[in-house]
C-alpha cells in the first residue's frame, strides 16, 4: 500500500471570484492536502488579457473560507517582490490560515507581464535562477527566525533584517518549482521542502537522478524533499468524453488547441486509466501529485481525483 497525497491548484484566470470560492470550499470539504493558485499578472493560456486574480490575495482570502487544506503558490514569480516582503507575507498568511502556508516560489518566466508592469525580467533564466537561489536563502532565513545581511554583489540588499511574528509552523515549508539542471535543481537540493516538476516519465527520471546527485554534492539526504508531480486531469467515463469536457475547458479559457494539444501534462481519461498512468511516477518517489483545474472548474473530476484515483494508486 502507498499513502499518495493529491492536491488541486485553481487556474486563476477566467473565473469570477464566487467561481473560485466555490470551488476552493469543494477541495476543502474533499479533503485535497494542499489548494494552490498561479502567481501570474496575465493570463497564461491563450489570451493573455482576460480576467485573473493575483495569487497571494487569493490564498489569503481562501485562508478565511477553508479548514484543512494547505495553501501556497504554485509557484510565486520571485521577481515579482523582494523576498523579505515573501517572506512576511507567507508568515502572516500562516496566522490567517492557523497554520497551513506554503511558499511557494520559482524563477519566473513571462517577459510581457514583466515588460507591461515595468517590472525587471534580468537577462535570461541564468540571472533570474542566480536570484532566486540568494532569494530564497534569504527567505528560509527570516522564515527560522535568524537575522539575514546581504553579501556585497548580490541581487539584495539586505541590512539586519528580522522578522517577526515567526510563522505558526516550527518549518513553514518552501515549494521550489521548476527543473533546470544546473541551477533549479541545486536550489532545490539546498533549501526546498518540496519539489514540483512535470513531464514524460523518461523526462522525470532523468531529472531525479540530477537532484539527488545535487544533494549528495550538498550533503543534504533527498528524503527531505517532498516530490511533486504536476499534472492537469481530466476524468470521465471514457476517453473521449473527458477529452470532450477538456476541449470545452480549453474553448472557455480562449485558447486555441493547436497551443495545447502536444502538452503532455494534459492527462484525460477513465479513473483507471490516471492511476495505471501514475503508477511509475509513484514508483520514482513522486508521492504528491497536484492536478491542474482549469475554469469551469470540473467537479466531476475534483470528486473522481480523490475519491477513485487515490484509491487505486494507493492500492497499487
Amino acid at each position: 500500500m502507498t499513502d499518495v497525497t493529491f492536491g488541486i491548484l485553481l487556474w486563476s484566470q477566467a473565473a469570477s471570484w464566487n467561481e473560485m470560492l466555490d470551488a476552493a470550499k469543494r477541495v476543502d470539504r474533499l479533503g485535497y492536502a494542499h489548494l494552490w493558485t498561479w502567481d501570474h499578472l496575465y493570463a497564461i493560456f491563450g489570451d493573455p488579457y482576460q480576467p485573473i486574480f493575483e495569487g497571494w490575495s487569493l490564498l489569503n482570502a481562501w485562508a478565511r473560507e477553508t479548514e484543512q487544506t494547505r495553501l501556497g503558490l504554485l509557484v510565486g514569480a520571485n521577481t515579482f517582490r523582494n523576498p523579505g516582503l515573501v517572506a512576511k507575507v507567507a508568515a502572516t498568511l500562516d496566522h490567517a490560515s492557523d497554520g497551513r502556508a506554503i511558499l511557494g516560489i520559482g524563477g519566473a518566466w513571462m517577459e510581457p507581464e514583466h515588460l507591461a508592469h515595468g517590472i525587471e525580467f534580468g537577462s535570461g533564466f541564468g540571472q533570474r535562477l542566480d536570484w532566486l537561489d540568494e532569494s530564497v536563502g534569504a527567505m528560509r532565513d527570516l522564515l527560522d527566525g535568524k537575522k539575514v545581511t546581504s553579501v556585497p554583489g548580490g541581487r539584495y540588499a539586505f541590512d539586519h533584517l528580522r522578522h517577526q511574528p515567526r510563522p505558526i509552523q516550527p518549518r513553514l515549508p518552501i515549494m521550489i518549482g521548476g527543473s533546470g539542471e544546473k541551477k533549479t535543481l541545486r536550489t532545490v537540493a539546498r533549501y526546498a521542502d518540496m519539489w514540483n516538476a512535470m513531464g514524460p516519465l523518461d523526462v522525470m527520471r532523468h531529472k531525479v537522478d540530477v537532484l539527488r546527485q545535487h544533494c549528495a554534492d550538498v550533503g543534504r539526504d533527498p528524503s527531505a524533499i517532498e516530490f511533486t508531480l504536476g499534472i492537469k486531469a481530466t476524468i470521465r467515463d471514457s476517453e473521449a468524453e473527458a477529452d470532450r469536457v477538456w476541449k470545452s475547458a480549453m474553448e472557455h479559457n480562449r485558447t486555441p488547441m493547436s497551443r495545447v494539444e502536444d502538452d503532455s501534462t494534459f492527462w484525460n481519461g477513465t479513473a483507471q486509466q490516471l492511476a495505471d498512468r501514475l503508477a511509475p511516477y509513484v514508483e520514482l518517489g513522486f508521492h504528491t501529485v497536484i492536478s491542474e483545474q482549469p475554469a469551469p472548474y470540473d467537479t466531476e473530476t475534483l470528486d473522481r481525483l480523490i475519491g477513485e484515483v487515490k484509491p487505486l494508486v494507493d492500492a497499487g
